[in-house]
């Protein structure tokens, strides 16, 4: 009830109920987008378009959808965006450069898991650079943000159906090309 209080002052011009309305919302968008396209510096940038694309088209927000979902769906249009706008290569490379840029591992933490952990996550990444877009998202909405199916394939603008179909191709193909790289067995063990 609140939240929707905000969003109908920030419809009507109030920018204060905007800025609770962004404070409120920006992390857990950052995350998502940051997930979607594996870099933070990039998605803070993808996240302030998201919300200056949000605040332009605040009129047009239904309430018959959560707030959050209409946020989400934006940004994964602006994800997709981007994603257009980039060659794979270039995505890719960036990726690793930034995640081996890691600050070294602290005492507490063995150094040999950290380093395992960080080529874990740089392979993940790289493996999910290769999938299509479609199977891209639906295994980052469904698998690493665990969102609920509805309200993903709301986002996507899918049958839940249709994106549960999308996310079990796309284990299928993360499987097949961890296992081709060595990081899995055929049987899915490490």
């Amino acid at each position: 009830a609140r939240e929707a209080s905000l969003v109908e002052r920030a419809r009507g011009g109030d920018v204060d109920a905007w800025a609770r309305l962004y404070q409120g919302h920006f992390a857990g968008i950052l995350k998502h987008v940051t997930y979607l396209c594996g870099d933070v510096h990039v998605a803070e940038d993808l996240v302030q378009e998201t919300c200056a694309r949000a605040f332009v088209g605040l009129v047009r927000f239904e309430s018959r959808t959560s707030f959050v979902g209409w946020l989400r769906g934006i940004a994964v249009n602006v994800v997709r965006r981007h994603w257009r706008s980039r060659s794979r290569g270039d995505r890719a490379m960036t990726r690793l450069e930034s995640m081996s840029g890691d600050p070294a591992p602290t005492a507490s933490v063995d150094p040999e898991d950290a380093h395992l952990r960080r080529r874990r996550a740089e392979v993940l990444l790289a493996v999910l650079d290769t999938l299509p877009e479609a199977l891209r998202e639906a295994f980052v909405l469904c698998d690493m943000q665990d969102t609920p199916t509805a309200e993903a394939a709301a986002m996507l603008g899918l049958t839940p159906v249709n994106l549960r179909v999308r996310a079990t191709r796309a284990r299928a193909k993360i499987r097949g090309e961890l296992v081709r790289l060595g990081w899995l067995t055929g049987d899915g063990e490490e």
